[in-house]
């Protein structure tokens, strides 16, 4: 199994020396502490919602403007929203994420959610706050310094006003999405972050299909981000959530699908277990299509790193990492990284694995 270390030098593949039963895996000092701390989060079913076809911003490459989601009448019906919520309760739902275009211009609707279901997400460009009695986490979304947002986002000192929203707020958690254009801001922008108390985690530019503009990654962007996470994760551990392994899984020549398979039913026929079978992606008028349901519809398959759809695309693959303890180590990081991400009062521990260890039947990089 190939692997590099922090420094991107290549590390020599080591034999195994013996064929791990998981009880093994699981019983080595280390792993046996964040394992008991992970699994006790396998309860969380996730759906999605999106809870207003209007935004306050124009950004390209939106996902949520491609396809024919933002075609559909919007339901702002606060006691039809809350019957849904009734409804995916009893269907197992324990987690749901908000988003659609601005969820933040429909506070009552994402206030009728959280009293239903108190486990959750809600997905924001954070120009407008969200008041602090919906208590799930806030994912605010960054492009870039305040120049850059304002020319791909159309918003002026966008990342000043997201930080006065939401400094030292615990929910809120900034995602700094790396394109091209936007990888030499990052450490700029991580700096402030971590100035101003602000808990940051990263996402991939995952072009939606068609797309043609220029936020697409190559290669070279793939290893330049690589390098740069690396340094911002050194330079501000505690305020940067992610780890070696969530470098590798989203920085890979290969997307995720490609890497790991994708569960959600959009990319998964089977409905007999898992996200296949309860992960439902609601548009604005409450419903829902099968063949589109993903974490982020409408991106295309082939180029999805999305930090999103990792937080179920590698956390669902447990016996894929479940090989040896070094890379089920990298697999425990990576689920406590999302768990930290995207679960109030959750706490990220140090992580276990400090290399760049290769996903299950992959080398990590092509050199």
């Amino acid at each position: 199994m190939a692997k590099f270390n922090q420094q991107g030098t290549a590390v020599p593949a080591t034999p195994e020396a013996q064929a791990w039963k998981f009880s093994d895996i699981t019983a080595v000092d280390g792993i046996r502490e964040k394992w008991e701390k992970v699994r006790k989060y396998f309860f969380l079913r996730e759906s999605t919602y999106d809870m207003t076809h209007r935004c306050n911003i124009d950004c390209e490459g939106c996902y949520y403007y491609q396809g024919d989601k933002a075609a559909v009448t919007e339901n702002r019906d606060p006691e039809q929203w809350r019957q849904l919520m009734a409804h995916e309760k009893q269907r197992g739902i324990t987690y749901v994420v908000l988003a659609g275009a601005e969820p933040s211009l429909v506070p009552e609707l994402c206030r009728v959610c959280f009293d239903e279901i108190p486990l959750g997400c809600i997905a924001t460009n954070g120009i407008k706050r969200i008041d602090s009695a919906v208590d799930y986490q806030i994912h605010i979304s960054v492009w870039g310094n305040d120049e850059t947002s304002h020319r791909l986002r159309g918003a002026k000192n966008m990342l000043e006003r997201q930080i006065d929203n939401y400094r030292d707020d615990p929910r809120a958690v900034f995602v700094y999405t790396f394109t091209p254009g936007n990888i030499d801001e990052a450490e700029e922008v991580a700096e402030l972050l971590a100035r101003n108390n602000c808990r940051l985690t990263f996402n991939m530019f995952s072009a939606p299909v068609g797309y043609a503009g220029g936020l697409r990654h190559d290669a070279a962007s793939l290893e330049k981000t690589r390098q740069t996470m690396q340094r911002i994760c050194a330079q501000y551990p505690e305020h940067v959530c992610f780890s070696p392994y969530n470098i590798v899984a989203h920085t890979h020549r290969l997307g995720l699908h490609d890497l790991f398979s994708c569960p959600y039913p959009r990319a998964n026929p089977s409905t007999e277990i898992g996200l296949g079978r309860s992960f439902r992606q609601y548009r604005t008028d409450l419903s829902w299509d099968r063949s589109a349901a993903c974490c982020v519809p409408d991106t295309d398959c082939a180029d999805c790193r999305h930090y999103a759809a990792g937080s179920a695309v590698v956390t669902s693959r447990m016996f894929r990492h479940a090989k040896n303890p070094e890379l089920f180590k990298a697999w425990l990081d990576y689920v406590d990284v999302y768990l930290a991400v995207w679960v109030r009062e959750y706490e990220k521990s140090p992580d276990l694995c400090s290399d760049l260890v290769a996903p299950p039947s992959h080398d990590v990089f092509e050199k």
